[in-house]
């Protein structure tokens, strides 16, 4: 009931080139020094056999204008049809990968190293090194920031894909001191002319 959870789609590659699209829900940051996330994936899963070859896969972030894609890719099975092809995904060069592509019609592509692998029970967890990351261009501001929240992200609570809400406050705005309101200070004199 840890909910509601990232919706990504996981980008991965076997050593002959066969490239998927899985979509997955359990996946997190682990650690910001060195940067690391985690997926976990059934062994069943067409993609798990790729992550297991070649120790690479990209979590790609969803949007809403990815939102029919992230579901279909996460029902259908790359055994069966070529993902990319159907949703008209297109596969981008990793930076810092050998194998696994990127979807360039995600706004961000997260490339990963795997460090380590727990076989948990029905899903097995990849515990992994982030090696690169890359934005879409569209949304940094006139200062190089790069707009996140504007992209449309999709999130996943309880079966259904909801886009994110309108912004409450921003992080340390709950303890963060006010500027004073002009209450219990002198008020400065008015000079008449005469």
């Amino acid at each position: 009931m840890l909910y509601p959870l990232p919706a990504v789609m996981v980008s991965a590659a076997d050593e002959k080139g066969e490239a998927n699209i899985l979509t997955v829900a359990w996946t997190g940051t682990i650690c910001s020094d060195p940067a690391m996330l985690y997926i976990s994936v059934r062994p069943q899963r067409h993609t798990y056999h790729m992550i297991r070859e070649t120790g690479e896969f990209v979590v790609n972030l969803t949007t809403e204008r990815l939102a029919k894609a992230t579901d279909w890719c996460g029902v259908r099975s790359g055994r069966d049809v070529d993902k990319w092809k159907e949703m008209h995904l297109t596969k981008g060069k990793a930076k810092a990968l050998s194998y696994a592509p990127i979807i360039e019609e995600s706004p961000v592509n997260i490339e990963c190293k795997v460090t380590e692998v727990k076989e948990l029970g029905t899903h097995h967890m990849f515990l992994a090194e982030v090696k690169a990351v890359q934005v879409d261009e569209r949304y940094l501001d006139e200062n190089g920031k790069f707009q996140l929240n504007a992209t449309g992200l999709l999130a996943y609570s309880h079966g259904e894909y909801l886009s994110l809400g309108k912004s409450l406050g921003t992080f340390g705005w709950s303890v963060r001191k006010k500027a004073p309101s002009g209450r219990g200070q002198k008020k400065k004199k008015k000079t008449e002319k005469r």
